[in-house]
């Protein structure tokens, strides 16, 4: 084995929330995701009034009791709307995530681990597919299909999906050779078993990262194409589109612009803080309490090896 290599112990995992719950970043990321998908549960059951409904009498109230955040141009309470919104940022992050991760690890995998024909083949892909910016993936597919969320969330999943090809397939072409791997495979480990049990923890660190991101980018492009126009239809709750809505009287009414447009920030913030605190929280040598001089954190080409 090698010298860096750190074997996790049940208390090496249950150390994994404890260093997560030590940071104060991480803990902040932590209780606002869990607030985001909270009420994106609670909006399917109950909200404040009804996100659709209008009532002219009520429009452009200052917030008080009962609308907390105020009203919008018809009287909707924009509270109610912020909480049906989160539906779709909750369905975006999530699925872009999935999206990313499955293109990611298949394409990073099939680019480290198989011939030199098929490594080869997935490498000169992923150079091209990276080329193109995500979002206006999204509006060109947007244009075609009508905006749609699912158009959102296939976008952002494949593109990212190949940003997280592009770092995943190094690092585990580098852990591939280790004497752990190759330990694995000579007890019989199938190239799957040894994927999940001895390359994957390797790459956690870097993994996270990389889905962080693509969950943070997934909020961002969902409000700024459906912001364009270009993401969710008029009928579905989204930041972007009561952002949108309200910036043409910003000038008027200033303050209805700040919820939306805070709501998006801070979700957007605390996916990257608890993507970060994870990373720190997962890497082996945070873990096993060293981490040698100079080491690159997570993210950069230097991680160290872990044997499930």
């Amino acid at each position: 084995m090698t010298g860096n290599q750190v074997s996790p112990s049940p208390r090496g995992r249950s150390s994994v929330l404890r260093r997560l719950l030590s940071s104060a970043p991480g803990v902040f990321g932590l209780v606002v995701v869990a607030a985001i998908l909270a009420t994106a549960l609670v909006s399917l059951f109950w909200t404040p009034f009804d996100p659709r409904a209008t009532d002219v009498a009520s429009r452009w109230l200052p917030p008080g009791w009962p609308h907390l955040l105020g009203t919008d141009l018809t009287g909707r309470d924009i509270l109610s709307l912020i909480m049906a919104g989160s539906r779709t940022t909750v369905l975006v992050a999530v699925g872009a995530g999935v999206v990313a991760t499955l293109i990611g690890l298949a394409l990073g995998a099939l680019g480290a681990l198989t011939a030199r024909w098929v490594r080869e083949t997935v490498a000169v892909l992923v150079d091209v597919l990276i080329a193109f910016p995500v979002l206006i993936i999204a509006m060109l597919i947007s244009t075609v299909q009508g905006g749609s969320l699912w158009v959102v969330v296939w976008a952002v999943g494949i593109g990212f999906g190949v940003n997280v090809a592009r770092v995943t397939r190094p690092e585990l072409r580098r852990v591939q050779h280790s004497d752990f791997v190759i330990a694995g495979k000579a007890s019989g480990l199938s190239p799957l078993q040894n994927l999940v049990q001895h390359l994957l923890p390797n790459i956690a660190p870097v993994f996270i990262v990389q889905l962080s991101w693509a969950m943070a980018t997934a909020v961002l492009a969902e409000a700024g194409l459906s912001y364009l126009g270009f993401g969710a239809s008029v009928v579905d709750p989204s930041w972007g589109i009561l952002l949108a809505d309200l910036q043409r009287y910003i000038q008027i009414h200033p303050l209805t612009v700040v919820w939306p447009g805070l709501a998006i920030t801070i979700t957007v913030l605390a996916f990257n803080l608890l993507g970060d605190a994870l990373r720190d929280a997962t890497d082996p040598t945070l873990r096993a309490g060293r981490r040698p001089a100079g080491q690159a954190r997570a993210g950069q080409p230097r991680l160290p090896e872990v044997t499930a």
